[in-house]
């Protein structure tokens, strides 16, 4: 499930900054990510099962290895993770309303420290 109009989608920022951000909120950037991409994860283990807040991001032309990077954010998904297979974002997924209310919470704490930084193109 996608959350439309969060404002968090193109917006720009450093790198190392939405690291820091991103990790004050839950969500972390582990083993997910190349030279050019991102993605952080927000884990929720609840009784409806396991799931998966993310949000993407990409680089122009910076370089997330060497943690030199200006990264837009893409659109914010969350899926349900199901072993082995991994993460599901269908429209056939059922989302249980408590844990769209936290993503949601989630997203706007994210997008108001943000703010302060963000790069406007």
């Amino acid at each position: 499930m996608y959350f439309e109009n969060t404002g968090i989608e193109n917006t720009a920022a450093d790198l190392q900054l939405l690291d820091d951000i991103m990790l004050n909120h839950g969500l972390v950037r582990e083993g997910q990510w190349d030279y050019e991409r991102v993605t952080y994860d927000k884990k929720y283990e609840i009784k409806e099962g396991t799931f998966y807040l993310r949000i993407f991001g990409f680089t122009k032309d910076g370089d997330v290895g060497a943690h030199d990077a200006i990264i837009t954010l893409m659109k914010p998904v969350v899926g349900k993770h199901y072993f082995p297979h991994g993460v599901e974002y269908g429209d056939q997924e059922v989302f249980p309303a408590h844990l769209v209310k936290s993503c949601q919470q989630t997203l706007a704490a994210v997008k108001a420290d943000i703010n302060a930084f963000e790069i406007r193109a």
